[in-house]
Order: structure tokens, then sequence, then C-alpha cells
């Protein structure tokens, strides 16, 4: 547990001063907008992924989502670490919010916050021991998060709420882009949105999976504040004109 708990020496004091300051940014994200959209790369057009990331950012989308596929935990493989760099180094400056469909995750982990991840999350059931796991990814200077998916009770979170950044919901069942979103998780935003609510933190609520203009408002009533959108923004000729849309919905449900 040691080793683990103390990767981020391995870092320079530059990188680590440098992680550090993408967790305050966040949270100034956090501070500046009630509703965050957070398009998934996943569905963007791979052959020129910087010019995509930087013309969604400036239609309008606040965080970039980034899905990390293994093949092992689920039944694709997508992106690591060497893209967030990437991206980085292309010039975006956004939150990059690293969505970990991997197991074990520890490993990996120190890579995406050295890359430029901002916000770091991951699957109870991809590591042996949560607690551990959510030291590790604050430890490296990011905001922390569990990810569950439909089936997956939210138990765990009674123990780890002081160490929890951000909760996120899968409305799909995770691996693939371009699912219709599961009405039930509505009814487990609830759920999340009040165990936040009597634990009185700044804990963000983030829905992932067949999130479109014509239900996001739906979303947000049920406690949602942050929101995944892959080919509902991407698989469209005009991205600002999509946000604009979502915008309005959203603005409907405060």
């Amino acid at each position: 547990m040691f080793t683990l708990l103390s990767t981020s020496l391995a870092f320079s004091p530059a990188a680590r001063s440098a992680m550090a300051g993408r967790g305050h940014a966040a949270s100034a994200v956090s501070m500046a907008s009630d509703f965050l959209i957070a398009p998934s790369i996943l569905s963007a057009d791979f052959a020129r992924l910087g010019d995509e990331v930087t013309n969604v950012l400036a239609s309008g989308a606040d965080v970039v989502h980034f899905d990390v596929m293994d093949n092992h935990y689920v039944p694709n493989l997508t992106i690591g670490p060497m893209v967030c760099k990437a991206l980085r180094k292309h010039g975006v400056t956004a939150p990059i919010d690293v969505h970990l469909m991997v197991s074990p995750v520890d490993r990996i982990i120190g890579d995406f916050a050295e890359a430029g991840a901002s916000y770091i999350t991951f699957h109870p059931e991809a590591t042996g021991h949560i607690d551990r796991s959510l030291q590790l990814v604050k430890s490296l200077g990011c905001k922390s998060g569990l990810v569950f998916n439909p089936a997956t009770p939210l138990d765990c979170l009674e123990y780890v709420m002081d160490k929890v950044d951000i909760i996120l919901l899968m409305s799909v069942n995770p691996g693939f882009g371009g699912q219709a979103f599961i009405p039930a998780t509505l009814d487990k935003l609830r759920q999340a949105r009040a165990l936040i609510d009597k634990s009185g933190r700044d804990i963000r609520l983030e829905i992932d999976g067949g999130v479109t203009p014509k239900n996001i408002g739906e979303i947000a009533a049920a406690g949602a504040d942050m929101f995944v959108a892959g080919s509902a923004i991407f698989n469209t000729p005009d991205y600002k004109a999509t946000i604009d849309v979502m915008r309005a919905e959203l603005a409907k449900a405060k």
C-alpha cells in the first residue's frame, strides 16, 4: 500500500505542481457552472482528434470526457494515456475527465495523472481496495470518483464519501457508444443525489450513456449536474447548435 500511495514522488516537482493546478482549475469550473457538458471523444473523428476537441470546446462544452477501455473489464479496446498527453500538448486546457473501464486500475492511474487528467473515475468492481485507489488518485493531484454500472448498487459510497469528488452513474452498460438511455437510472440518480445532499459535500453527479437533447432536462431534474454525451454531439453537423439546445433544456430544469 505504501508503494501505491507514494507514486506521486516519482514525478518531478513541476509535474506535481501542474497536476495540482489542474485540480484547482476543475474546482473553478465546478463553482462557475451549475451544469457541465462533457462530450465523450469516443464518438469523435480520431483522424483529427485535436481539432475535434478544440471545436467542441469552442462550441460551449465544459469538460473533455475520456473513455478508457481495456478489452478485459469491458469488451472493447480504446485509448490510453498517450492520447491524453497529446491533447494537452495540442493545447487543450479544459478539464479532462478520465473514465477508467479497466481492471486492475491502480497501475494506470499514475500514467493518466502524469498525462494531464483532471478527474479520474473507476468502477468499484475493478479494484480490490476502493478506498486505497481513491486515495491514490487524490495523492496525484486529481479529482477522484466512482462509476456505477446500471446493476451496481451504491452501497460502498457510505464508506468513502469523504474521498469522492464525482459520482458517475452509467445509464448504459459500459463498452460501446451509441446505446439507448436506461430509464431506471433516473431513480438511481435520485438516490445518489439524496446521498450527496445528506453528506453536505461538494460532489458532482455525472451521467454517462444515451444522453441527448431530448432527455437531458429530465436527467437534470433527477439530480445530475454533469452530462456525458458522445454521439449526440459528435454525430451532428453543428456542435454549437446541439450544445445550445442542451443548455436550453437544462435551463428549464433549474
